[in-house]
């Protein structure tokens, strides 16, 4: 029987608390409640509860691990916070959404400081993956969902090249996947132990993930079993030696992060996928996946697209509407964002997490995508320091 209503918890108050909460207003065929809001700034969560009629904001998130109500924490934190709260949700009895990335190398009781400069790749690697094997351990003896906020996998545009790839029996060739802003608005952006690495861990793990997922799809409708055999990287810091003057447009401050880097999956079946991430790119976001099939194309730009352009000469009475991440002005012509939360996916993952759990049926991004996508990051990472290839 169909759970009649979804209660809903929502850990942190953020600017993905937003993305989440504008995708949650566009649920269907199941009746959600967004019952509780956590956030020890209680000003800003305040100002989220009356735009979005949340019922209770309170600072505490084990408080809603008691709340025999909620059926489902959903998890919008900064990274380093994730598996914690992760793993107290899970053996709980609650049901869990998590952003990207689950989990992630902060930092260990002894690690010298600037951990991104000082810790070796490889031990971040193995203690990520470590740390993986705890969490699988955690989810599967919980008895409840892990599901994984992960965008890219339910962008509309990445779906239907999913649904072309399986009906046509195509065979993908190769795959380019882009994140790349001017920086980050966060002040901690820049340090590995807030973030987990740089672009990379922020951003480009998206299309990483995106084209992994693509990846099994095309794996699942053949009947095979494809995976990433290696991970070849290479990463660069060239914002500090930039000067004050030259830094002025961008947002980007690498402490001990990388700034730009590209990475090549290579599948078991022989064909590449290459990411690429970058803080050092000026005209608000760009993000896309290119699918190279034989016998089909796929350019799918996730943000932005060209469904909307404007064209302004001021700004006047037009201050406080939105028009896209990461662009400084309304001037000349822009594409802006509509409905980004359905064009970039959050829509769809809540609408299948909600579903998931009011029909008790498993995520389509799930546990797997996400210890998968992270452990490729930290080879990536691994494989940049050490100058080599890194084969799993």
């Amino acid at each position: 029987m169909a759970k009649k209503e979804v209660v809903i918890a929502l850990v942190g108050g953020g600017y993905g608390a937003v993305l989440h909460l504008n995708g949650y207003e566009k649920i269907h065929g199941v009746d959600v409640r967004i019952k509780t809001l956590v956030d020890v700034d209680v000003e800003k969560a305040m100002t989220l509860k009356e735009k979005y009629n949340i019922e209770q904001v309170i600072t505490d998130y084990k408080d809603a691990l008691n709340d025999p109500e909620i059926d489902i924490i959903d998890i919008v934190t900064p990274p380093s916070l994730h598996p914690m709260m992760v793993y107290d949700a899970m053996r709980a009895g609650k049901h869990v959404i998590c952003e990207k990335p689950f989990t992630g190398y902060f930092g260990e009781a002894g690690d010298p400081e600037l951990i991104g400069k000082n810790v070796s790749k490889r031990q971040m690697f193995e203690a990520v993956c470590m740390e993986l094997d705890k969490a699988r351990d955690i989810v599967q003896a919980s008895g409840k969902l892990f599901m994984y906020a992960e965008n890219f996998v339910y962008a509309p545009n990445l779906r239907k090249a999913a649904e072309f790839i399986t009906a046509k029996g195509s065979r993908i060739l190769f795959m380019k996947g882009e994140a790349s802003l001017k920086g980050s608005s966060s002040a901690v952006a820049g340090l590995w132990n807030k973030t987990g690495g740089g672009p990379l861990m922020r951003n480009a793990i998206h299309p990483l993930t995106g084209m992994l997922w693509l990846k099994k799809t095309e794996a699942a409708s053949k009947g095979e079993d494809m995976k990433v055999v290696s991970v070849t990287a290479d990463a660069g810091n060239v914002v500090p030696r930039l000067t004050k003057e030259e830094r002025r447009h961008l947002s980007a401050n690498p402490v001990d992060v990388e700034d730009t880097i590209t990475v090549t999956l290579t599948f078991s079946d022989g064909t590449k996928a290459l990411v690429i991430g970058s803080d050092t790119y000026l005209g608000g976001t760009k993000t896309y996946i290119d699918v190279y099939a034989n016998d089909a194309t796929f350019n799918c730009n996730v943000a932005p697209t060209d469904y909307f352009q404007t064209y302004f000469l001021d700004e006047e009475k037009i201050e406080d509407i939105y028009l896209a991440e990461m662009i400084p002005n309304k001037l000349g012509w822009n594409r802006s964002f509509v409905s980004d939360e359905v064009l970039r996916g959050y829509t769809g993952e809540l609408q299948d997490f909600v579903e998931c759990v009011a029909f008790d049926r498993h995520p389509v991004s799930d546990f797997d995508l996400a210890a998968e996508s992270v452990k490729l990051v930290y080879a990536a990472y691994l494989s940049a320091e050490e100058g080599r290839r890194v084969d799993l």
